[in-house]
């Protein structure tokens, strides 16, 4: 039998499970109602589709079917909170993401058996929000200049979906490893010593995680469409992944090593030592099998926090900028917003709480945007029943439709119209002050999904887009280039980024 009859006889194989896998799962599943189906083509089918299913099953259970599973639609507040609250041997968060994002062929399966990842991101990023509120605004600012070589009497024209995703970038890593030669010390013993960082700006370094941020998506997306056997074959020959993390090694390698001679020489506690994520990876990766193990558990996880951190504001904050530049009747009422509460408050994390009309106006644009269609996605553990009787198999897909969700008439008057100050009006409502802020959880505003398994960096997320905005606004005068209004989305499966072509125009405030 030569390679290529025995190439045939695999897909044969791999096509006769896939058939047999999709009737019995469609025999357990016929409780449920279909609502067409969608195989992942660069079209809009899948957002039509999911609100064709609300329309007719809202506060209920529909499924669509995909190229590989079927996905399970929930909806309405009682079954959204089943979801939320279902614990994680019931319903799995990460084992859903862990199918997604395709993880035993992209970045290897131990990422998921040990989350300490998820810990860095919520002491590096959550908790020193408010002591690195300079550092986030300074390398807004110095990566805005770096983009926009603006004047106050001319216009200046810039692409903005790269432009926001390279400020996201070096934003992101001032906060988890710093500027380069930005050092510091321990003091242990009477010795000092300094560790320099040496990533922070570098072009190499930033390059390597806005494109890895890509190909994981690229590559993830590619895999669903061929069984498991030739997966690994494919992430070899296909895929730019195995380049990046290389490339991860030769920025984060060398740092993470120089980390752990010098703990090893002087010992680990240090009240100099910062709550950095380079540091807390080194800690929290203390019980890796070898030494080899744990660095390369340590850059993979920096390069996946990464990709967690820069893909979501990215796309969030071209939306946003989209609106500013399409809608100037806000403008003004924001900046004065800006310019009063900074007066009074000064530049600070508590200034930020306080912007009703900036945090209303993100919300709106998100709300509207509905870049995933899907959220709060779950892989069923086990046999799991709804509230409403109805019993979803073992290894089912569940999620949450996001753009029908966020524009559901129960939840919001004219919901299809943009009103950027909508959210602040309804915190202006008796015991509504903190219900409706864009940080918040809640079964009409699913962005940010819900439960203990909630995104852990929303709390950076909204801060950053806050300052980015509150940024522009005080520097710059903006609108859509040639006069345009804001572009459509690019729907790619079921993410839809804003055009990565269009243009916005940038003039020095007068």
């Amino acid at each position: 039998m030569n390679d290529t009859t025995m190439l045939y006889a695999f897909l044969g194989v791999a096509l006769l499970c896939f058939a047999w896998k999709t009737l019995v799962n469609r025999y357990k599943l016929s409780a449920i109602p279909t609502v067409g189906c969608y195989f992942g083509a660069p079209h809009r089918g899948l957002p039509a589709t999911l609100q064709k299913g609300y329309d007719k099953h809202r506060g209920s259970i529909f499924k669509v079917s995909t190229w590989s599973k079927w996905l399970i639609l929930v909806s309405g507040p009682q079954l959204i909170d089943d979801l939320r609250s279902a614990s994680d041997d019931e319903l799995s968060a990460d084992t859903a993401l862990r199918d997604t994002l395709q993880m035993e062929f992209t970045l290897g399966a131990e990422i998921f058996e040990n989350r300490y990842h998820l810990d860095v991101i919520k002491s590096s990023l959550t908790k020193n929000i408010t002591t690195k509120l300079m550092d986030v605004r300074d390398e807004i600012e110095t990566a805005f200049n770096d983009h926009i070589i603006a004047k106050t009497d001319e216009w200046v024209t810039v692409t903005a979906y790269p432009a926001i995703m390279d400020v996201v970038c070096r934003t992101l890593n001032r906060m988890l490893v710093g500027l380069p030669l930005c050092g510091f010390q321990f003091k242990l013993a009477r010795v000092e010593f300094t560790v320099a960082y040496t990533t922070g700006r570098d072009p190499d370094y930033l390059d390597l995680n806005k494109e890895f941020t890509i190909n994981i998506m690229e590559t993830a997306r590619m895999l669903n469409y061929f069984p498991s056997f030739l997966k690994p074959i494919l992430v070899q020959l296909f895929s730019e992944i195995p380049r990046g993390i290389g490339r991860g090694y030769k920025h984060l390698g060398p740092l993470f090593k120089d980390h752990l001679e010098k703990e090893a020489r002087y010992g680990k506690d240090s009240p100099e030592k910062p709550n950095d994520a380079v540091n807390l990876l080194v800690d929290y990766s203390r019980n890796e099998p070898s030494h080899a193990k744990r660095i390369r558990s340590m850059v993979l996880r920096m390069l996946l926090i990464n990709f967690a951190g820069i893909r979501t504001p990215t796309i969030a904050f071209t939306h946003v900028l989209f609106e500013l530049a399409s809608r100037p009747e806000y403008v003004q009422p924001m900046r004065e917003e800006i310019e009063a509460t900074i007066q009074r408050e000064g530049w600070s994390k508590t200034a930020l709480g306080k912007l009703r009309k900036v945090d209303s106006f993100i919300k709106e644009t998100l709300r509207l945007s509905n870049f995933f269609s899907t959220v709060m996605q779950r892989k069923a553990m086990k046999d799991f029943t709804f509230s409403n009787g109805v019993t979803v198999p073992a290894g089912s897909t569940i999620a949450v439709p996001l753009a029908a969700t966020h524009i559901d008439p129960e939840y919001y008057t004219d919901p299809g119209t943009f009103d950027g100050f909508r959210f602040e009006k309804m915190r202006d409502k008796e015991g509504m002050g903190n219900k409706h802020q864009l940080i918040s959880l809640d079964s009409s505003y699913v962005l940010f999904g819900g439960g203990g398994r909630a995104c852990p960096g929303r709390f950076f997320a909204t801060h950053l887009l806050k300052v980015m905005l509150v940024h522009i606004l005080l520097n710059y005068d903006v609108q859509m280039a040639n006069g345009r209004a804001r572009t459509d989305e690019r729907t790619f499966g079921k993410v839809a980024l804003p055009d990565p072509k269009a243009q916005v125009m940038f003039r020095k405030r007068r």
